[in-house]
């Protein structure tokens, strides 16, 4: 049965390492070890990589480093397993990870169980610091499992019998509607993570932003509406298009959201559950920054800077909307009002430090701030994202061509 994530809070750490470590095998439960092979892209990674790189993250920072007396599973899978941190050393190249046939994936779950076991023999006698890199590396494996999700749909899509990785699954029971919000007044509001809770060094500290006049739609962009964006000729009025995103359009010949295709009578959409037809209510999902920011104008509104998103989400509950509960085919739903769940939304705002950042200590200070330049914010939380790991604190960050991620939009205009 599909392990259910558990939103509560709860003290015992060892138990939430167990809930988190299970999702990620339920994920990867319907995989051959082709399937968990395979690198559909080289911004993607292979399930296998991504079920061992998680690992390696525990058994480097945690029982390496605070377990006097641990075994190194294989030391020569470090090399293999690391991500992009130079503090460990070299590694292998991220575009070459689907060539790794072997480990195999069963090989890999048995590291996953010979690190589990490590760390739950020693959890209740980790010092403090020690303690704080397992919730690290929870929040690290739970946006893993984001990305598993996105990598096996990009994979799964680059075959021609697009076959499903689950069943079509029932919608799910409609939650409690959010308060009607109500717009903030312009002048000082504060975002940014304080008191406590975890939260990524990004999202510290909090600070004081200036808040023009202005209004935040009440739901998602919807399939329908893009529908009629593509039948004005979205995709081929450079009026709508900043420069880097109409060169991007001509060079890759973009005419729809990813994984959208036209059958000559409707247009549908591949997902983990299969080929569908398009549904018009649902938001729209899997679209670019380029293309964001084009139907924004083309609707006559823009995109939310991130101070205006966070500021609007300061009283809803970051657990609230269609969010990831357990392994299945996940998708966007129709009929959502919260501001969390179904797709990231980009907002307009680049993905810099805030005013005081300070990376953390050591080699996991690698974690987020070297990415900072290039990309642009995403708020919110996707039908992918474990629900409880987001907060409006949260700063997820894409480059803004990238689009096999759960995004979509929300559109703002100024009073």
């Amino acid at each position: 049965m599909a392990t259910q994530v558990q939103t509560s809070a709860r003290d015992d750490l060892g138990a939430r390492f167990e809930a988190v470590r299970a999702l990620s095998r339920d994920l990867a439960a319907p995989l051959s070890d082709a399937d968990a092979t395979i690198q559909p892209h080289p911004d993607a990674s292979p399930a296998k990589w991504h079920l061992a790189h998680t690992t390696w993250f525990f058994e480097t920072f945690v029982l390496r480093d605070h377990v006097p007396g641990y075994r190194i599973y294989d030391p020569r899978w470090a090399y293999l397993f690391n991500s992009y941190y130079e503090g460990e050393g070299e590694r292998h190249a991220r575009p070459r990870r689907g060539m790794l046939s072997r480990p195999s994936l069963d090989e890999v779950l048995r590291y996953r169980r010979y690190v589990e076991a490590a760390l739950l023999e020693a959890v209740d006698d980790l010092p403090e610091a020690a303690r704080d890199l397992v919730e690290l590396g929870l929040n690290h494996e739970q946006q893993h499992q984001e990305l598993m999700l996105m990598d096996i749909l990009a994979a799964f899509a680059e075959n021609p019998l697009l076959p499903a990785v689950w069943d079509s699954a029932p919608p799910p029971p409609p939650r409690a509607a959010p308060p009607k919000r109500t717009p903030r007044k312009p002048g000082l509001a504060e975002i940014g993570h304080s008191g406590s809770g975890f939260s990524f060094d990004s999202e510290r500290p909090r600070h004081q932003v200036v808040l023009r006049p202005h209004a935040l739609a009440e739901r998602l962009v919807t399939n329908g509406e893009w529908q009629q964006f593509i039948a004005d000729g979205g995709y081929s009025r450079p009026d709508l298009w900043l420069a880097d995103g109409w060169a991007w359009v001509k060079a890759n010949g973009i005419a729809a959201p990813l994984y959208w295709c036209n059958d000559g009578d409707a247009f549908l959409r591949f997902g983990l559950d299969g080929l569908h037809p398009v549904d018009p209510d649902e938001p729209v999902c899997h679209v670019s920054y380029f293309e964001a920011d084009a139907f924004a104008r083309w609707a006559g509104f823009r995109l939310p800077t991130e101070a205006e998103w966070e500021a609007a989400a300061a009283d809803d509950d970051p657990s609230a909307g269609n969010q990831l509960d357990a392994a299945g085919p996940v998708r966007p739903r129709a009929g959502g009002l919260s501001l969390f769940g179904d797709v990231w939304q980009w907002t307009m705002s680049a993905f810099l430090p805030h005013p005081g950042f300070k990376p953390e200590a050591g080699t996991v200070g690698e974690y987020n701030g070297k990415f900072m330049c290039g990309q642009f914010v995403l708020k919110g939380a996707s039908c992918a994202t474990p629900r409880g790991h987001s907060r409006a604190s949260y700063r997820n960050f894409f480059y803004p061509h990238q689009r096999w991620q759960f995004s979509g939009l929300r559109l703002a205009r100024d009073l």
